[in-house]
């Protein structure tokens, strides 16, 4: 899943990018509201933290003119603890929630993982694929005591098909949720990746739709029936 921050503390902004790159998120930085709010019109995050406080383009009016333009990714405001009169007009602008500076860190990403469970299909907080459940904070396969390790793409591939099961995700979204906004993106390595994973979980979970992309099947395909042969006396 890929993030937005646009916050105008460079500092603040790579160090939380850096965080949530630890969580297996694609994280983007945008260091002013005009940046921000261009990044925030023409790429496909998951979710945006927006600090309301920023140079050339206020937080408010980047919200405003996105909203403005139908597009209803999910929004965290950052705002001074004690300016709850921004903390009401970026909830009615259509933000979806606040955190008031200074904050801790866990909270912010506690938040920020609320907030893209409730916006994806899937909002269970366990995801599930045959007996295995998805450790988030360990990035790691767990089966009762038998563990299986994912390296960091595999993980947030995984991730991101566990939240969108049933659905024929394209090898172009899927490589614009997955990775940065200067990234290489090669569709050759993510069928690497989803091969990779087809060996851990079995080939039947992750089909591929020839022209379409990859769907993730929860359940094998179902093997028609033998029809019984009728033995007339």
């Amino acid at each position: 899943m890929r993030i937005l921050i646009v916050e105008d503390d460079a500092e603040l902004g790579t160090r939380l990018q850096r965080r949530l790159h630890g969580e297996g998120l694609a994280v983007d930085l945008a260091l002013n509201g005009v940046d921000g709010r261009h990044l925030g019109e023409t790429e496909p995050y998951d979710l945006i933290v927006l600090d309301l406080g920023l140079p050339d383009l206020p937080g408010l009016e980047v919200l405003a003119a996105w909203r403005d333009r139908g597009i209803t990714i999910p929004v965290l405001i950052l705002t001074a603890r004690n300016s709850w009169r921004e903390r009401v007009e970026g909830l009615q602008q259509g933000a979806d929630d606040y955190l008031g500076k200074p904050f801790h860190v866990e909270e912010l990403l506690a938040r920020i993982l609320a907030l893209l469970r409730r916006s994806a299909p899937v909002r269970d907080t366990t995801l599930r694929v045959g007996p295995w459940h998805l450790d988030e904070q360990r990035q790691m396969l767990v089966d009762g005591p038998t563990e299986l390790s994912l390296t960091a793409t595999e993980f947030k591939l995984l991730r991101y098909f566990l939240r969108h099961p049933g659905q024929v995700l394209s090898k172009t979204r899927l490589a614009e949720h997955l990775y940065e906004y200067e990234s290489e993106r090669d569709s050759n390595v993510l069928e690497v990746y989803v091969s990779r994973l087809r060996d851990k979980l079995g080939a039947d979970v992750i089909q591929t739709r020839r022209g379409q992309g990859y769907l993730l099947a929860l359940e094998p395909a179902r093997q028609p029936s033998p029809q019984r042969v009728r033995n007339d006396m």
